[in-house]
């Protein structure tokens, strides 16, 4: 009896897991609009075909490496490895920044070639991609700001918790943005093309 009520409990998602999720679904249902806007607004006559900045190419390798750091704290962190662990949230949490850093050079390097994304003069097809690439960003940095909470938690000396819930759902949050990303670069690719 007390091994099923244990393998049952152990089957059940964690409340903040399903929170997540929920979230993740909404924000998908969010860039799915954007996408559909966007496909829907291209058939405008005033509508500016451009291509995207090379830097865009960078960031997304920016991501996927990231991608794998998060997945490596994960599992240093499930071993107990807690000095790789630290080691590899603050890689996670830099290259957060450094994607950040690259998508506000890909804007600038739109600016440069005469692709102006917000303001008079802008296009729509440019306001869509500033408009799509920031909610990005913005979501980016909430993962962002939660990489370095965990990681002053990770060098606290104070607290000692070692509760697999939150690497678990950084995890599965930093892997979604990444997905997104990727989406939304393919997509501009397809459509910009």
């Amino acid at each position: 009896m007390m091994a099923t009520l244990s393998r049952e409990q152990k089957n059940k998602i964690h409340p903040y897991k399903f929170i997540l999720l929920i979230a993740i679904g909404s924000i998908v249902m969010m860039f799915a609009g954007f996408t559909s806007a966007y496909v829907v607004k291209s058939n405008q006559s005033n509508w500016l075909q451009f291509s995207m900045p090379p830097v865009f190419w960078y960031s997304t390798i920016v991501m996927l490496i990231s991608s794998l750091t998060i997945y490596l704290a994960e599992k240093a962190f499930k071993a107990r490895e807690m000095a790789r662990y630290r080691v590899l949230i603050t890689i996670t949490a830099i290259l957060g920044l450094v994607f950040m850093l690259l998508q506000w050079f890909g804007f600038s390097y739109l600016e440069e070639h005469g692709v102006q994304i917000i303001g008079s003069g802008s296009n729509p097809a440019a306001s869509f991609i500033g408009v799509i690439t920031g909610v990005h960003m913005l979501h980016v940095l909430g993962g962002v700001v939660a990489l370095l909470i965990m990681f002053f938690k990770a060098f606290s000396s104070r607290r000692k918790s070692y509760s697999g819930v939150p690497i678990d759902m950084m995890n599965i949050y930093w892997h979604f943005v990444d997905g997104l990303w990727i989406y939304l670069f393919i997509f501009f690719l397809y459509v910009s093309s």
